[in-house]
């Protein structure tokens, strides 16, 4: 696949989306190395898109000079050390769409706020540094913190990954360093199995090709980064699998109210099909069954709720539901206490066999024993290796054993019913994400 490829399907949106995904908000991240610019193109897209008030602007000033990058960077130690630690979100509009950026960290120390952040992305931009690598060798290295991050949001199911090829304008032939970079970039795509939208060139400092377009600028002569997330999806809701409903806040109503008869309100975010009165469901793990009686909308209004959006349910019955509890269709879904799952290691302490976890599901808190480390995967070779641990920042395959059952989905079909959040049982720190195969 060619970069020209790359480039001339990325406009189109894929698979049962539309209209409507374009008219939504696009949420997406910027990722990659360290220093490679992206709070810098974040700021960059901010001002030229007209989204910064002037008194904001000013106090981003350094020495005469506009620091873009601390538009984003906020925290005091940011600005001390000059590295994003946090997810910074930041929300702007062009006249025809409106956007949610999250400029996550590239240090590899802070990997799991770059994993939370890529959790609920649409896109990923991830950014490449031109002078950081051997651009005048076709068959040049990648960054391992590039490629860690690319692997990251390809494996986190982020439906649209573009590669922006940045700081072209500080090496000595642009051209050849975006020929050279996007070959190292799509070679590393396909060996990887990773679904690129685009590969382009920027200058963020500068602004070329972020907002406006740049034609024949590096021999490119497609759309501007800007021009580029205006045409992408947003991410579609999984309303086509099965009904499944995270208990997230129970309210109970007086036996005055003349909405619920007094009955509780099972209030939540629809995960996975939609909801509606008459349809009958399972309590997971009780394991009782109740006929819906009543549908609410976050306004309190009766009316049928599809994957993606708040709901309140009321049971025909009084059944024993608590938060962290399960809503499922019923006879759909078998509960299982053993899973098979790809690990994103976040924990300064390794992942070894035997250690016990809580494991979150939804609002679900279950213990999870590390049955067996799989292997472990290579960022730089792509290979499986086989490994008795997994050290921080690692990428493998574990089996997992739950205490309990829990109803899950291959996170290839549902982000929700398909990951699991671990937590270390003492320090409860984020220790891994885990996505189910």
């Amino acid at each position: 696949m060619s970069t020209t490829d790359l480039i001339a399907g990325s406009t189109q949106p894929t698979g049962a989306t539309g209209q409507n995904d374009l008219r939504s908000a696009l949420k997406f991240i910027t990722c990659g190395s360290v220093d490679d610019g992206k709070s810098t193109l974040i700021g960059r897209l901010l001002v030229d898109s007209k989204a910064v008030l002037q008194d904001h602007l000013a106090g981003v000033q350094r020495q005469g000079e506009t620091d873009l990058a601390l538009l984003t960077d906020g925290l005091s130690a940011e600005r001390e050390q000059g590295i994003t630690i946090d997810v910074a979100y930041r929300y702007f509009a062009t006249e025809s769409r409106k956007f949610i950026i999250g400029d996550a960290p590239g240090h590899e120390q802070y990997t799991r706020n770059m994993v939370t952040a890529a959790s609920s992305a649409d896109a990923a931009v991830v950014l490449v540094d031109a002078t950081k690598l051997d651009w005048k060798n076709p068959s040049m290295e990648l960054l391992q913190q590039t490629r860690r991050h690319s692997l990251l949001v390809n494996l986190l199911r982020v439906p649209s990954i573009v590669f922006a090829v940045n700081k072209l304008d500080a090496v000595e032939d642009s051209t050849l360093a975006f020929t050279n970079i996007s070959a190292a970039l799509t070679a590393f795509a396909l060996a990887a199995k990773i679904p690129v939208k685009a590969i382009v060139p920027i200058s963020a400092l500068i602004g070329h090709n972020v907002v406006d377009a740049k034609p024949g600028w590096c021999g490119y002569d497609g759309l501007s980064l800007l021009q580029l997330l205006e045409h992408l999806p947003a991410t579609p809701a999984e309303s086509t699998e099965a009904f499944a409903f995270p208990v997230q806040w129970v309210e109970k109503f007086s036996s005055s109210s003349d909405t619920t008869q007094g009955r509780r309100v099972f209030w939540g975010r629809v995960a996975t099909g939609g909801v509606q009165p008459g349809q009958t469901v399972t309590v997971l793990p009780s394991g009782q069954n109740a006929v819906v009686a009543q549908v609410l909308d976050h306004t309190r209004q009766p009316r049928s709720i599809l994957a993606g959006h708040s709901a309140g349910i009321v049971l025909d019955r009084e059944v024993d539901v608590s938060r962290g509890d399960w809503l499922l269709a019923t006879d759909t879904f078998e509960p299982s206490r053993e899973l098979s799952v790809t690990i994103a290691w976040m924990d300064d302490e390794p992942l070894i066999a035997g250690r016990a976890y809580w494991a979150l599901h939804g609002h679900r808190w279950v213990k999870a024993k590390v049955k067996r480390i799989v292997h472990k995967l290579d960022v730089n070779t792509l290979a499986e290796e086989d490994a008795t641990e997994l050290p921080p920042n690692a990428i493998g395959h574990v089996e997992l054993s739950l205490q309990e059952p829990l109803a899950t989905l291959p996170y290839a079909r549902s982000r929700v019913l398909g990951s699991l959040v671990l937590v270390d049982t003492a320090s409860n720190k984020t220790s891994g994400a885990a996505l189910i195969l």
